[in-house]
């Protein structure tokens, strides 16, 4: 090669570079800062700016930013101080005064009953008769003979108390069975297509934990209460696995949408039920949808208390986390009915039934003997409890299954505890059982007044200020 040509590349080329590169304007001091940054801290995916954070913390109850990475919160402050999480590729938003809380949590939901009933026929919030027969001839016009006609929600409290009957929709649904399930999930319809089917006559004998209504003359009038509800429901066909899935879709969508990113699911399961339906979507649903990182909000999985030794095996192999999406609660199991469906268990009758005390549903020796092996093996109980008999019956079982387990932070839990005997609120501050209460929206306002009052206190207080605030207020 020639001498001149090597000349250039080795000698005069480096000089070149290292001059121009000399001359060329320094970096300022922030540019190294900025990179040192970018190496020593994450960088946020998404910042919430200009808004009214709620951040749970009492030394910073309020922010106005907020830092997000990898669907995580970096950090809550003042805008100079989440700035510094911002890189390339972040999202700014200004949220315009808007508020941000932390997701909330519903305690008691039936996560995948509820899915499916999107899919069905929707009467909540109907307040007519004859709108209740309009939506149900609607659906029966566009349903094919002989199919089933499901749908759910109905209170009859919205049109005056008196309840549905078989002879409402019988001309509108000749040659379809229909089931109607009553919002509180202890009572349904069927119309005489269905009744036939379930072979129910004015012969049929009432289910143990359950009621069939019926006329003066003893004919049925189509409305099941608790168990006798399966004499019509064994009958409807099992829901796909797809249609389930779907149904954890939809329902997962809609309590995003109202801000619940967590919810405690206590299944299928009712009185009279099969107690493998949470078993079945526990597998076919929930562990698919994690598998498939399909999972869109998290899951607190209660199982029927009839099956607390194969709950004890899953948790032994595989502990109570499943993943981050899902988490394997305790066991559910039920005392009475429902104060809608006049089955709520009460010391006194019902004012508009007086032969009427409503209905133990389960033993309370079986109850017992589940209760107290089920607390043995370290799993939360949580038993449904609406009237005031049956909160005091649970109340005095687990005090007796405390004491013979011994003392430690157990947690049980009463599903719903609505009707009270006066001395019964203090009892569940002074042995440690939640009352697990549900309102509705009428409620709700004064339900998160309750909440802000007794949020650090209520166990000294003996949970007082859930059923009498003006003695909370007055103390």
């Amino acid at each position: 090669m020639d001498f001149v040509v090597l000349l250039h590349i080795f000698v005069f080329a480096p000089i070149l570079f290292c001059i121009t590169f000399l001359s060329l304007p320094l970096p300022s001091p922030t540019y190294f800062l900025a990179w040192k940054s970018q190496l020593s801290q994450p960088v946020a995916d998404l910042v919430l700016r200009n808004g009214v954070i709620y951040t749970s913390d009492d030394s910073l109850p309020f922010a106005d930013s907020m830092a997000v990475a990898n669907g995580r919160v970096l950090c809550v402050g003042n805008r100079s101080f989440v700035q510094e999480f911002e890189g390339y590729g972040t999202q700014v938003l200004d949220l315009r005064g808007k508020v941000v809380v932390p997701g909330f949590i519903d305690s008691h939901v039936h996560f995948i009953d509820g899915g499916l009933q999107m899919m069905q026929v929707k009467l909540r919030g109907v307040n007519k008769k004859e709108e209740f027969i309009r939506r149900i001839k609607d659906a029966a016009q566009s349903t094919k003979q002989g199919s089933w006609i499901l749908g759910g929600g109905w209170n009859n409290d919205l049109w005056g108390g008196d309840l549905p009957a078989a002879s409402w929709i019988n001309d509108v649904t000749p040659n379809n069975p229909v089931w109607l399930s009553r919002v509180d999930g202890h009572m349904g319809l069927a119309n005489s297509v269905a009744l036939t089917l379930a072979g129910i006559t004015n012969l049929t004998d009432d289910p143990r934990g359950g009621t069939i209504l019926r006329t003066a003359n003893g004919e049925p009038t189509g409305v099941l209460i608790d168990s006798a509800r399966t004499l019509v429901t064994s009958q409807i066909p099992e829901d796909s696995v797809d249609d389930r899935r779907e149904a954890l879709h939809r329902a997962s969508n809609l309590a995003l949408t109202r801000g619940v990113t967590t919810v405690v699911d206590m299944g299928r399961y009712y009185p009279g039920f099969s107690t493998e339906l949470s078993w079945d979507d526990f597998s076919d649903v929930y562990q698919w949808a994690n598998s498939m990182s399909k999972m869109k909000i998290r899951v607190c999985l209660f199982f029927s208390m009839e099956t607390w030794s194969r709950l004890v095996g899953v948790i032994n192999r595989v502990g109570h986390a499943l993943s981050e999406w899902i988490y394997i609660g305790g066991v559910k199991a039920f005392a009475d009915g429902s104060l809608g469906s006049n089955s709520a268990l009460l010391y006194e009758p019902y004012v508009d039934d007086p032969d009427n005390y409503g209905l133990q549903v389960t033993e309370l020796e079986a109850l017992l003997n589940m209760t107290t092996e089920s607390d043995l093996n370290g799993l939360q109980v949580a038993i449904h409890a609406i009237g005031d008999k049956a909160n005091d019956l649970i109340l005095d079982m687990y005090g007796l299954v405390a004491s013979t387990n011994g003392m430690r932070d157990r947690r049980f839990r009463i599903e719903h505890a609505q009707q009270l005997a006066a001395g019964t609120p203090g009892r569940f501050g002074k042995q440690r059982v939640v009352a697990s209460m549900q309102v509705t929206y009428d409620h709700y306002l004064e339900c998160l007044f309750y909440y802000y009052i007794i949020s650090e206190t209520y166990m000294e207080k003996d949970m007082k200020c859930f059923f009498n605030r003006e003695e909370y207020i007055a103390e």
